[in-house]
């Protein structure tokens, strides 16, 4: 029997015994989102790459498929994937990497996870296979439900094959820093974003802000005298310390939380340990403040706020919905998964 058709069996099967699935890859992610307790379904050995015409742009590949194998052969042909995941794990594979949406530092200026989705063949609550989207850019037309898969953390089905766009890496990287004060790293950062200028990661921490450049030789040579700053030497260890939470920023004990605000967004009167990515857009922070404090602070700076790690696994994890955005995902969950059996609870209780 394949995997798939014994997959569908056990879907098909607690659908009808109303028995709740916890989906799970290599369990790298395993820290983010709710608690799910259900019974187990493993998706792990469902691996491999099944296409990858470098001229094209586009790998596909099985969920379980590890992102190491991946970037692996895609360096060999001097590309990548240009949202720029974090691992946060040896064995993290493709599958979780969609689910959970994590982009990298490279985001906010390549694009984010779900920009480079362009189908998915999975599995849904009533044990159906879906085909939804494309393997290639001309035939993704309509509404395009592939991503809506992407950050949704297994609730609507379970990911099989994963066609995803890639990018040529970029022939030249120079990372400088300049020292500033918090104000000042913000208003830099808003300042470059509005020039055509290959910035392709910014953060801000301890007094430093870090840029990275990266295209062409000429013009990131050009841009780098422009924008002037010291050479971090080994840049590359510090952009995938900062992607992996390897920074002694992220060794802290305290709750760590993601904040998505408007990039050129002031720094937000919360108690706490921050560091901003994504050019000032992503602000990771280390407090004690409660969850209802820094969500409203952040709320009424036109952002949400999600426990990334640490605190209540029980508690909310994701910043409340609004009314009408909780009923479009519940009519989604009830479309895709009507006897609500695929990883219940791990986004919002009511999901």
């Amino acid at each position: 029997m394949s995997f798939e058709k014994n997959l569908r069996e056990q879907v098909e099967a607690a659908a009808a015994a109303g028995t709740a699935l916890s989906i799970q890859g290599s369990n790298s992610k395993s820290f983010y989102g709710r608690m799910t307790r259900g019974e187990v379904l493993s998706v792990n050995q469902h691996k491999g790459i099944i296409d990858y015409t470098p001229s094209e742009l586009v790998i596909s590949a099985r969920a379980g498929t590890t992102l190491t194998e991946l970037e692996s052969v895609l360096e060999q042909q001097g590309q990548m994937l240009a949202f720029e995941p974090a691992h946060f794990g040896d064995n993290a594979t493709l599958g979780g990497t969609i689910a959970c949406a994590f982009s990298g530092p490279r985001r906010p200026y390549a694009g984010a996870a779900r920009d480079f989705v362009l189908g998915v063949n999975c599995i849904n609550g009533k044990g159906e296979w879906l085909r939804l989207g494309g393997q290639v850019m001309k035939n993704v037309a309509g509404y395009d439900v592939s991503r809506t898969l992407t950050g949704s953390l297994g609730t609507l089905a379970i990911m099989l094959d994963i066609h995803v766009r890639v990018l040529p890496r970029p022939e030249n990287e120079i990372t400088l820093q300049q020292a500033c004060d918090v104000e000042t790293a913000i208003q830099r950062c808003s300042a470059l974003a509005a020039q055509p200028l290959p910035v392709s990661a910014a953060c801000y921490l301890d007094g430093l802000l870090t840029l990275r450049l990266s295209g062409m030789e000429q013009g990131v040579q050009s841009a780098a005298a422009s924008i002037g700053g010291d050479t971090l030497a080994n840049a590359a260890r510090f952009w995938q310390q900062l992607r992996e939470h390897q920074l002694e920023f992220f060794s802290g004990e305290q709750p760590l939380w993601r904040l998505s605000v408007p990039p050129a967004t002031a720094p937000l009167p919360i108690e706490g340990d921050t560091l901003l990515d994504w050019g000032g857009a992503q602000r990771w922070l280390r407090s004690e403040q409660s969850a209802d404090t820094i969500r409203s602070i952040t709320e009424a700076a036109g952002g949400h706020a999600t426990l990334f790690r640490g605190g209540d696994p029980d508690g909310e994890i994701f910043h409340p919905l609004q009314p009408q955005l909780l009923s479009l995902h519940q009519r989604l969950k009830q479309t895709f998964d009507p006897a609500g059996i695929l990883n219940p609870g791990r986004m919002y209780r009511e999901l």
